[in-house]
């Protein structure tokens, strides 16, 4: 060898012997993000159902007997006090609220006001029927609040409709 060069050594390699963890870990990225796609869109369709199935209960099942003036339910407003004018109140608002679950730039405001017939009903069920059946609108109310916060974006949009409107 001459003094203009220098001795070429080779530098020790190391490598990490490849295992499926490495592997794992190096596709990761991809699977995790795919993992909350298809999370997410499970989650937006479980909600969508609970928005059905509300939508199905107070239309059907709680305003219907209310507008047809079902013996039950004249009987029960008759006892709180409000007569059929309330009867016919509560049920139209609680079917508007049904219909408006279904529609996507309503459900959040939908869920809200229907939380606020909940509290309502709660108060009712506690003060005048001596708590029998106060648990039912708390249950409603579970994922009615679920809904209205999920669903918030939606808010937005139906402002800036409404502005656009006026």
């Amino acid at each position: 060898m001459s003094e203009t060069t220098a001795p070429v050594t080779a530098s020790p390699v190391t490598t990490a012997p490849v295992t499926s963890a490495a592997v794992t870990a190096a596709s990761s990225g991809t699977a995790v993000a795919e993992t909350a796609r298809t999370r997410g869109r499970r989650a937006r369709v479980v909600l969508r159902a609970v928005q059905v199935l509300l939508a199905l209960f107070f239309g059907i099942a709680s305003a219907t007997p209310k507008l047809i003036a079902h013996p039950t339910a004249a009987e029960a407003f008759d006892k709180i006090g409000w007569g059929s004018a309330g009867m016919y109140t509560i049920g139209a608002l609680e079917l508007a609220g049904a219909v408006a679950l279904l529609v996507p730039v309503l459900q959040s405001l939908a869920a809200t006001a229907l939380s606020g017939l909940m509290v309502g009903a709660f108060v009712v069920q506690l003060t005048v029927f001596g708590g029998e059946n106060a648990a039912t609108p708390l249950i409603l109310m579970v994922p009615l609040v679920l809904i209205a916060w999920a669903r918030r974006k939606h808010n937005t949009e139906l402002v800036a409709w409404l502005r656009r409107q006026g």
